[in-house]
């Protein structure tokens, strides 16, 4: 298992898809997972520091988590098939719930713990960004393209 970062949350055009965007912590892959715009506001609003005068639902979850007094340890992605991706919440005690992978990345975010991939999800899914420049014209262009639509986007554009 390797350890992710969220890099954050974007809109993919022109079909207007919400994903967020995860990166291994120490490698150069990124993992794009296309989730629902709610799923998107909820991880954006978690790393904005956003507290919603109400709890959302993985605000909920989070805190019916503490009261119980079983800390989730870690948030995990564990297979991906046919574009769908699988997540288990692991918590003390070694008692783990399958979960969807963007309510696993909007819960790892609330509770602090760490967000961790599978090595054969990376190498599936996993997109690979040269950081030494050796790529061709084309990926380059490409990947200037990715980066500045993700600088452009805003989690207000996940509104309907």
């Amino acid at each position: 298992m390797r350890k992710l970062e969220v890099v954050g949350v974007r809109i993919e055009l022109p079909s207007n898809q919400p994903l967020v965007l995860l990166k291994e912590a120490e490698g150069p892959r990124h993992l794009p997972i296309w989730i629902g715009a709610p799923e998107a506001s909820a991880i954006a609003m978690s790393q904005q520091g956003i507290q919603p005068p109400r709890p959302m639902t993985h605000d909920l979850l989070a805190s019916v988590i503490k009261a119980l007094g079983r800390p989730l340890l870690e948030a995990r992605l564990v297979s991906v098939r046919e574009t769908v991706f699988y997540a288990q919440l692991a918590f003390e005690g070694g008692i783990e719930v399958d979960a969807r992978a963007s309510d696993a990345v909007a819960l790892a975010l609330r509770v602090g713990c760490p967000l961790l991939c599978a090595d054969e999800v990376l190498d599936d899914a996993g997109v690979l960004v040269s950081e030494d420049g050796g790529s061709s014209e084309g990926e380059e262009a490409e990947l200037r393209e990715f980066r500045e639509f993700l600088a452009e986007v805003e989690p207000e554009d996940f509104d309907k």
